[in-house]
């Protein structure tokens, strides 16, 4: 399974390397795949790879990859496919819609695959997104339950080369009241440009939903956590 996911990150940028300005490839290690505040590594680091196609209208389409643990017998890959529409306007306003496809591959039951739409704004270094399944992992799972999540961040600017970076999100909906919780995710970090790597540390927490803190294994952990990785975006330019 190691070899698939190092595969799949190489010929991402061996496609991204050949191909036009509007295609670009992103490869990302980290210490855990942290998804609203919940482990989808158990804690375990993890390699993802994305390949993205922008258009100058503003049209975009991507694929993103990760390994993931979500227990004995459960998929180990995630795949997810994405479009939507964004522009940013000279105010310093922007906007994005879009869909995502969530994908779980050598899952006993291929139902965990889910659809979510989102839509969001932002101003300058600050953005803000509204996301809604009608079946939030799967109806194995969800019982064609629907989940909202809102998010703020915020991305400031700061002198060499630093960027100060705050997140905040609300999990909520039939899904998450039939589990018992819903809750608020967060986390404070800092970033770096290092020539053409971008390093990130941030201290992330989910621990206000309750009913995942200390989890078997560490599997779907909300526990809070120091998370922290490196990623390039091919092409490199010239600079």
């Amino acid at each position: 399974m190691l070899k698939f996911r190092w595969l799949m990150a190489g010929g991402m940028i061996a496609v991204a390397g050949a191909a036009n300005a509007g295609v670009s490839a992103t490869v990302t290690a980290t210490n855990d795949y942290d998804f609203r505040g919940i482990t989808q590594s158990a804690q375990d680091p993890a390699i993802q790879a994305s390949i993205d196609y922008e258009h100058d209208a503003g049209l975009y389409v991507g694929a993103w990859g990760s390994n993931v643990d979500f227990g004995s017998g459960d998929p180990d890959v995630e795949i997810d496919l994405y479009g939507g529409f964004k522009k940013s306007l000279d105010s310093g306003f922007g906007y994005d819609v879009g869909a995502v496809y969530y994908t779980y591959h050598d899952s006993p039951s291929p139902s965990a695959n889910y659809v979510e739409l989102y839509t969001g704004a932002s101003y300058q270094w600050l953005s803000g997104k509204l996301f809604y399944s009608p079946d939030y992992g799967g109806h194995s799972t969800a019982g064609h339950t629907a989940a909202w999540y809102l998010s703020a961040d915020a991305e400031i600017p700061l002198p060499k080369d630093f960027t100060f970076q705050v997140h905040a999100g609300y999990n909520f909906g039939e899904y998450w009241k039939d589990a018992g919780e819903q809750f608020v995710d967060y986390s404070v970090g800092v970033g770096y440009t290092l020539g053409k790597f971008d390093l990130a540390l941030k201290w992330v927490d989910g621990s206000d939903n309750e009913s995942l803190k200390h989890t078997p294994g560490d599997v779907f952990s909300s526990d809070s956590k120091v998370v922290f990785s490196i990623s390039t975006t091919f092409p490199w330019s010239s600079d």
